[in-house]
């Protein structure tokens, strides 16, 4: 049967249409890299006004839209939840410290997250680098939590040389572990580039590049601790060094974007997950002194670490602006002009923006606390946020509202803080005595959070571990690929 030539136009239209459309909506999906840092001191960026040498991070924020009231969590382990979830740790009981190697809890398995969401729309999820939201059981791992690809630690800290901790080689490919040599961010530098390499344009990618810099232990190879003469001290000297190298492996992802041509429609975020460490205690956990000691670039609990958040008061592990105020920017030649906004943002509010872009959505059961923050990006109007946690756990909580925050110690004796962050940022002078009004709406809402919050994992697992992070639990099936050399099985601590 001969079709009729307008019939045949008709149709050849159609299929047209049909593939222009699906041409734009794939245009519409931007490919997304969120570059997080760890234990970032809020001053020590080169566009901030600190010594170290930070020239690609500089010229990626400086061209995009810099966060200046984005908040992470505490802690890593916190941060890393939020991210992946949209919704306040205190919703998932990780609320407290961070996973030790000693626990056995993980990011709750009925949590939707961020790589499983874009999965869904068909984005291909890659990670490489540092975890930290459940190691004991591969149920968490991030290869079963919606990543296609994944590289680095599921622990928290891990040897920058060897990637050991607690007698495990935490270093893994896709669930197979690897002994290798190298340096930790340069390895997953080049993993990412071989991610980006092997992208041909025509599906959109998510590529999570979690840096374990410039967390403790403060490890770095000669040539960068040279790059910095003028710095006397050692830790500090070596802490510039392992920035300057993530600096080096961000110069090294944005460059190879240019080269596949992807850049012009690749949405990149940076930010760090807590305020950079001031004291031992959050550099490096509470370890033993024996592993404190044994330690290459180890700190002891009581010396100052490092870090420098400026005229931010306190540093990671407090609820100050100095451990939760972090230095954060999102960059997309395509979409974004240079900006500085200053509305408050929360990590909380990462994954319901990347869904609203990709046309993913989350779970109805597990609504995000987070929203969708892109119009205050693209053309700074207010944040969507009426208030933020910033955090609750058993003993304290912060919560902000426009430029409100307050500090309640539930402590004996107990104490409330309120600071007009416009006016102090550096929250030298609580003012709760002279607005008791706004000091009790925050305090209502606060006390609404505490009221939902579920019982912390960390509280209940920490018992037994009192003083230290404990033998370190790792999953039954752990082996290591190291070439076919005969090896043993490291012990593995009791579940």
């Amino acid at each position: 049967m001969k079709i009729p030539r307008f019939a045949r136009c008709l149709i050849v239209l159609s299929i047209g249409l049909c593939a222009w459309e699906m041409t734009q909506a794939q245009d519409s999906k931007p490919n997304i890299i969120f570059i997080m840092a760890d234990d970032l001191g809020n001053a020590d960026l080169g566009y901030r006004g600190g010594e170290i040498k930070t020239p690609n991070i500089d010229k990626l924020a400086t061209e995009g839209v810099r966060m200046e009231s984005f908040y992470g969590q505490p802690v890593c382990t916190p941060s890393r939840a939020a991210l992946m979830t949209g919704r306040y740790p205190m919703r998932h009981g990780l609320q407290t410290l961070v996973i030790f190697p000693s626990h056995t809890y993980g990011l709750p398995v009925d949590e939707r997250t961020l790589p499983q969401a874009l999965k869904d729309v068909g984005y291909k999820t890659l990670m490489t680098g540092k975890w930290h939201l459940g190691h004991a059981d591969q149920k968490y791992w991030p290869q079963n939590r919606g990543f296609d690809h994944f590289y680095g630690n599921v622990m928290g800290e891990v040897n920058y040389f060897t990637r050991e901790r607690g007698g495990i080689v935490d270093w893994q490919r896709n669930g197979k572990f690897l002994k290798e040599p190298g340096y930790y961010t340069t390895l997953i530098g080049d993993e990412a580039v071989k991610l980006i390499d092997q992208q041909d344009g025509k599906q959109p990618f998510f590529l999570y590049f979690a840096s374990m810099a410039p967390h403790a232990p403060y490890q770095v190879p000669q040539e960068y601790m040279d790059r910095y003469p003028a710095i006397q001290d050692k830790q500090r000297k070596a802490y510039a060094g392992m920035i300057t190298a993530l600096d080096d492996q961000v110069g090294r992802i944005v460059a190879e974007l240019d080269k596949k041509h992807l850049r012009e429609n690749t949405l990149i975020i940076f930010a760090s997950d807590n305020g950079g460490a001031t004291s031992g205690m959050f550099a490096s956990g509470s370890k033993s002194k024996e592993e404190r000691d044994t330690e290459v670039g180890g700190i002891e609990q009581g010396a100052k670490a490092p870090a420098s958040n400026g005229s931010l008061r306190g540093g990671k592990g407090s609820l100050y602006e100095g451990g939760v105020s972090v230095p954060a920017f999102a960059n997309w030649p395509a979409k974004l002009q240079p900006r500085v906004v200053t509305e408050p943002l929360h990590m909380v509010d990462i994954m319901p923006t990347l869904l609203a872009l990709s046309g993913g959505v989350g779970s109805a059961d597990h609504p995000f606390d987070g929203k969708d923050i892109w119009l205050t990006l693209k053309e700074g109007k207010p944040s969507p946020n009426e208030d933020i946690l910033i955090n609750v756990e058993a003993i304290r909580g912060a919560v902000r509202k426009g430029n409100w925050k307050l500090v309640k110690w539930a402590t004996l004796p107990g104490k409330t803080e309120l600071f007009d962050l416009a006016k102090d940022p550096s929250e030298k002078t609580n003012v709760a005595d002279q607005h008791p009004d706004i000091a009790k709406d925050l305090e209502d809402r606060l006390l609404a959070y505490a009221k939902e919050q579920k019982p912390s994992e960390w509280i209940k697992a920490q018992p037994a571990f009192v003083g230290a992070q404990g033998e370190t639990v790792f999953d039954p099936d752990y082996d290591i690929d190291d070439g076919g050399l005969p090896h043993e099985k490291p012990a593995l601590g009791k579940k």
